[in-house]
């Protein structure tokens, strides 16, 4: 596997970059980056967009999470353009991914972060009934929801009486406050079966991981600069054993993220299975980020304890990116469930006829 970024790829993360650079407020970064072209690189070209995929759309997540910038980019592009580019029919995709409008995804339950099962559910009528967490403000909202069928499923095993649907937040019916949709009766439209909601918690998965490969790459950076520079009797940080070990620790880290939200996003942006890949990347982001981003301040001294100091916004990032995966015990559980299975098909494959 090659993960070289080709031409465009590396134009794609210089003018996210560039224009992350260039704005001071949120508002302003979100408007720069649509009017560069960033927020529709996976909208079909027919619709004004770039027609690309997943990796193209990492790219961006990560050079947001680089500088942990406060922008909706995760719900937007992972949660909503790049499902709907997928799975929307010609008329879904002409009314959600045009003029600017602004998509999410609701995915989380109480007490469950990506249900293969959800407890919300549709009526025969269409109409959409349940409690989600964790959701962005967004004019249209697309919702993971069960039959009424709600089993028991393994990691990584749908429910095919699931599907994806359609919100619109102006509906009667709908409640949306502190992150918490409510959702009596309303009327929905469905964009895709079980298949389209395995995608979506793959989408969610994979963007996670590239807004946290950016955050903790921009922390490593932030910290190196602070430890290379700042001197103590009469010697650079950097040049004390101790600090090159635990700064050499946060690199580790670091690099094994990218790796992992690379290759996961590379096979899923080519229709590769990425299964293992995406789960391997969440239980390292759950597990190993936050940890890292603590050596970052711990190596900063009692600047790192400074409330407005730039760093604590890639530890809020980070910190909000572990909860939205469930933590690492469940990311753990959710791989050790996929690594059991793998070897239980291969000892089913081993047996004799």
């Amino acid at each position: 596997m090659d993960f070289r970024l080709d031409d465009a790829q590396q134009a794609i993360m210089s003018l996210a970059a560039e224009v992350l650079a260039g704005a001071d407020t949120p508002e302003r970064i979100w408007k720069d980056l649509g009017q560069a072209g960033l927020l529709s690189l996976a909208v079909p070209v027919r619709l004004g967009g770039s027609g690309l995929g997943v990796l193209e759309t990492a790219l961006v997540l990560t050079e947001v999470g680089r500088r942990a910038a406060a922008v909706p980019a995760l719900s937007a592009l992972a949660l909503g353009v790049l499902p709907v580019a997928r799975w929307g029919s010609q008329r879904q995709q002409d009314e959600l991914l045009t003029d600017g409008r602004v998509l999410s995804a609701a995915i989380a339950e109480p007490g469950d972060p990506l249900p293969a099962s959800p407890r919300t559910t549709t009526a025969p009528d269409g109409t959409i009934t349940g409690v989600k967490t964790g959701v962005t403000e967004a004019q249209r909202i697309l919702v993971t929801a069960g039959a009424g069928l709600r089993t028991r499923q393994k990691s990584g095993v749908y429910d095919r009486s699931t599907a994806v649907m359609i919100v619109d937040t102006s509906a009667p019916g709908v409640s949306l406050d502190n992150g918490v949709l409510r959702l009596d009766n309303v009327p929905a439209e469905p964009l895709g079966d079980h298949r389209c909601h395995a995608d979506l918690h793959r989408y969610a998965i994979a963007g996670a991981c590239a807004l946290a490969d950016g955050a903790l790459a921009g922390a490593l950076s932030m910290t190196a600069e602070h430890v290379r520079t700042r001197h103590q009797f009469g010697r650079p940080l950097a040049t004390f054993q101790a600090v090159a070990q635990q700064i050499a620790d946060v690199y580790i880290a670091s690099r094994t993220l990218h790796l992992a939200a690379v290759s996961a996003a590379w096979r899923l942006g080519t229709d590769r299975d990425a299964d293992d890949d995406l789960a391997v990347a969440a239980q390292w982001l759950t597990a190993e980020a936050l940890p890292a981003v603590r050596t970052c301040h711990h190596l900063h001294g009692g600047l790192g304890l400074v409330a407005d100091y730039p760093l604590h916004r890639h530890t809020a990032l980070l910190r909000d990116l572990v909860r939205f995966l469930g933590g690492s015990e469940h990311c753990l559980e959710a791989l050790g469930d996929r690594v059991a299975g793998g070897k239980n098909e291969e000892r089913r494959a081993s047996r004799p006829d």
